[in-house]
């Protein structure tokens, strides 16, 4: 069985390989993976993607777009490195066309010659690495080329397209920060919004659609234990927030198991995790950032009860005063929804997709616990209603030789977020952009 799969999977390869590729996709193909190389030693972390939108700024300018830089105001005033291109092209509908740019702190290890081990500080003052470990230099790269490619074909429709170079999307505000800097008001309202996601699942060459929810909502909690702090040598005189923080990690892990409906799926992770500054000193706190991914509002709502109940709990269970509490703070705007796919425009782009690059090309994809915040472009302020319809792509990413042997073997490539993620980038890069291509071209007809 195992020969079986790995010979198909090779075939499949070859038949790839023999495809032809649209002349405005063929034209650009070797300056669009310079890009992406360029790209991916230079990773820059959320808040700070100023060479990226720089990159994407002036390639879009060249291309014959209208472009605006630094779009994007957080919550503390600072502007963000949102960009956005606007090419008109006659009467029709607007068509925002998504791409992200940040990169993650995560020492790079896959031995790429273009691989950079970029160091940097992060928001806390911690030395990170830094690394394209979600493929957001996939994403820009594929953003650019559809860009270019729609500007080179525009006898082939009509309307306006709106390329969104967005910020920040690990730390899923850079949405919401272009929205608040008035995003539509100054740019106009698009009728659709389509994008796409690389994933380690599917092999190069061939996308993923899937209608309805796609991925979950998350929400980021920063959590502090607090205790009276000491000397190493003499705990009983004081109350340890490291030993409470350890219960409190292994509590909270019930409220999946025992508090939701299994059929909701829900998940709960502390990412992060940071106490004291010496092996003897016991310290007065320790901080912990989590996320929390669900499907619905009410198994949302079930995990920050218990986030707090159980902080209450320990902080009862250590007779703590009440000055030393636990506290679960939900951080609201490093929060995002559900992505949700309008199903009749699925249903048009999965058609499209299938004439741009052939049925065998063309993959159901699944719901995901990950989660994105492209949907944010289409909901109402309070993001409790989908306004504008929304299509957010899975494009292919391994290859194909490589996702083969895995699958045989029984096991996953590493995937985003890890620090030996490895897209394909060529046959990657070019499916992405005829898929976006033709996707975009079909809907402004």
């Amino acid at each position: 069985m195992k020969n079986i799969v790995v010979a198909a999977m090779l075939m499949f390869t070859c038949a790839l390989r023999a495809e032809s590729l649209p002349p405005a996709v063929e034209s650009q193909s070797a300056s669009l993976l310079e890009i992406y190389k360029d790209i991916h030693a230079h990773p820059e972390l959320s808040h700070h993607e100023a060479r990226t939108s720089a990159i994407l700024g002036r390639a879009l300018r060249e291309a014959g777009y209208s472009v605006t830089e630094h779009v994007g105001v957080y919550p503390d005033g600072s502007h963000a490195f949102g960009v956005v291109g606007i090419l008109r092209n006659g009467p029709g509908q607007t068509l925002l066309i998504r791409g992200d740019m940040d990169a993650l702190p995560i020492i790079e290890e896959t031995g790429l010659p273009y691989a950079r081990h970029v160091m940097t500080k992060n928001a806390s003052g911690q030395d990170v690495g830094v690394m394209h470990a979600c493929g957001h230099d996939v994403h820009t790269t594929v953003l650019l080329g559809t860009a270019r490619a729609l500007a080179a074909t525009r006898g082939a429709w009509h309307g306006t397209v709106m390329i969104i170079g967005q910020p920040s999307e690990e730390t899923i505000d850079g949405a919401k920060a272009m929205l608040a800097d008035h995003l539509y008001e100054r740019f106009g309202r698009p009728d659709k919004i389509i994008g796409l996601h690389d994933i380690h699942t599917l092999p190069a060459g061939t996308v993923g659609v899937i209608s309805g929810p796609a991925t979950a909502s998350s929400t980021s909690v920063d959590v502090v234990i607090r205790g009276i702090g000491g000397h190493g040598s003499a705990p009983q005189f004081g109350r340890d927030p490291i030993t409470l923080a350890a219960y409190y990690i292994t509590q909270i892990q019930t409220i999946v198991s025992r508090e939701e409906d299994p059929q909701d799926p829900t998940v709960v992770t502390v990412g992060s995790i940071h106490g004291g500054t010496k092996r003897n000193i016991i310290p007065d706190e320790v901080k912990l950032e989590l996320t929390t991914r669900s499907y619905s509002e009410k198994s949302r709502q079930v995990v920050i009860d218990g986030l707090q109940q159980i902080a209450a709990g320990i902080t009862a269970a250590a007779n703590l005063p009440a000055g030393k509490a636990a506290t679960v703070t939900v951080l609201d705007n490093e929060s995002t929804p559900v992505q949700y796919n309008d199903p009749a425009m699925t249903a048009q782009v999965r058609e499209l997709l299938v004439k741009a690059l052939g049925a065998a090309r063309v993959r159901e994809a699944e719901e995901l616990m990950g989660s994105e915040d492209v949907g944010v472009f289409g909901m109402s302020a309070d993001l409790k209603r989908y306004e504008i319809p929304v299509v957010y792509l899975r494009l292919g990413a391994m290859d194909p030789d490589k996702l083969a042997a895995a699958e045989a073997a029984g096991r996953r490539l590493p995937g985003p977020h890890t620090s030996r993620f490895e897209p394909l980038p060529k046959p990657t890069l070019e499916t992405g952009v005829t898929a976006m291509t033709a996707v975009a071209t079909g809907l402004l007809q």
